[in-house]
């Protein structure tokens, strides 16, 4: 496997990532979601890219189970935040105080207190709505 740094970092992550989409927990069964985990780790990806909505939470809340056996500093998680996360026409958008909201959220599924690094000026919005996030590195 290749590796690049990440921005500006020394944070290394694979050219290759694995994407969970709107399948694992969903429409992959957790079992096989965690064999294709195991075997993206067998071959050198250490780069996991997923998104509050798929699977509505689903996703990370696998990963999160799965990976909470590695050394966090073993792998790089992504995860984004924007789409409707239930009903509630307000429970979508990127404003700080809605940011903040769903990194933590997503944070606690994937049991983790980090996820990917973000630049610091991107941070200051998200302070000033009272998030706790913590990034790994600045890129």
């Amino acid at each position: 496997m290749r590796y690049r740094k990440l921005g500006s970092s020394d944070l290394e992550v694979s050219e290759i990532s694995l994407g969970s989409w709107l399948t694992f927990a969903v429409g992959v069964e957790f079992e096989r979601t965690r064999a294709c985990t195991d075997a993206a780790f067998e071959v050198g990806i250490n780069f996991f890219d997923t998104a509050n909505v798929h699977g509505r939470g689903a996703a990370e809340s696998a990963w999160g189970e799965i990976l909470s056996s590695r050394p966090r500093d073993s792998y790089v998680l992504a995860t984004k935040v924007f789409m409707p996360m239930s009903d509630d026409p307000q429970d979508r958008g990127l404003s700080a105080a809605q940011i903040a909201k769903q990194i933590e959220a997503s944070l606690g599924r994937l049991q983790t207190d980090y996820d990917v690094p973000v630049k610091q000026p991107t941070l200051a919005p998200l302070a000033r709505a009272g998030v706790t996030h913590r990034s790994s590195a600045t890129a």
